[in-house]
């Protein structure tokens, strides 16, 4: 077995200046890009989700409920508002992954968001209840690369102690549970071995998913209000019936949990 002995021989860990500003901002990329799609400084919501499996956004366009919003200056992904009972919602889906999920939020934020709600599926690690429900992700496992680069080596990103307190009624009312619990964020989903899964299940995780520790650590480094959920609805395919969400994939589910989260929080 090959050991890490020094950041020299892992480059993720060498070089890093976590008080030093970037020299790339997302301000200029998006300056830059509004210019080339002759685009508006229109701002986005103030409140914005994350659909990294894109069903909200194949919903929202196909059923004619959102509308495309024309000042996203993404140049990887475009933007669908929806209204929630008064309350407009800027969503943007296939955000899969922990460095494109924090690309994406990082010109969000820069572009006029000041809460994003991130909704991904996962798989079951510890069990919590019977599938399908939400983890609130209170804490992740930084089993992945992106947090490294805002904050130093620790074994855990965390959801701010704030937003959690006024969150605690937050999810009494909706159809579907909300229950809080520890994940495990990955940068590679098909190498979650046994090994892997025991070690997760020893330390009580609740499930195991690819955003939210990046997610986390970049709101701290820019202190940004950022809530990661999680909607369990696998065993990572490894019994019948995985990945099954509900109701039009359980796009109505996840909005009620943004909704409920936008409002104990705005």
């Amino acid at each position: 077995m090959q050991l890490v002995t020094s950041p020299d021989d892992l480059p993720l860990l060498a070089a890093k200046d976590y008080e030093a500003p970037s020299l790339f901002e997302p301000a200029n990329l998006l300056r830059e890009a509004r210019r080339q799609k002759n685009l508006s400084a229109r701002p986005v919501p103030a409140v914005c989700m994350l659909d990294p499996d894109g069903d909200v956004v194949r919903h929202l366009a196909k059923s004619g409920r959102g509308t495309r919003h024309t000042g996203w200056a993404c140049y990887h992904t475009d933007m669908w508002s929806v209204d929630l009972d008064g309350l407009e919602i800027g969503v943007v889906g296939m955000a899969v992954g922990g460095s494109f999920a924090v690309l994406v939020a990082e010109q969000l934020a820069a572009s006029g968001c000041e809460l994003l709600v991130s909704v991904t599926s996962a798989g079951q690690i510890t069990p919590l209840g019977a599938t399908p429900y939400f983890v609130l992700i209170d804490r992740a496992l930084r089993d992945e690369g992106t947090s490294h680069h805002y904050l130093p080596q620790a074994r855990w990103s965390r959801l701010d102690n704030g937003l959690a307190k006024r969150m605690d009624e937050a999810f009494d009312q909706l159809p579907e549970p909300v229950l809080s619990g520890p994940s495990w964020t990955t940068d590679a989903p098909y190498r979650e071995t046994r090994t892997a899964i025991a070690a997760a299940e020893e330390e009580g995780i609740a499930c195991v998913e690819m955003e939210a520790a990046s997610l986390y650590a970049y709101a701290e480094a820019r202190r940004a209000d950022v809530v990661c959920l999680a909607h369990i609805t696998n065993t990572m395919a490894t019994e019948g019936d995985d990945f099954e969400k509900g109701l039009d994939n359980g796009v109505h589910d996840a909005l009620a949990v943004v909704r409920a989260v936008a409002a104990a929080l705005r």
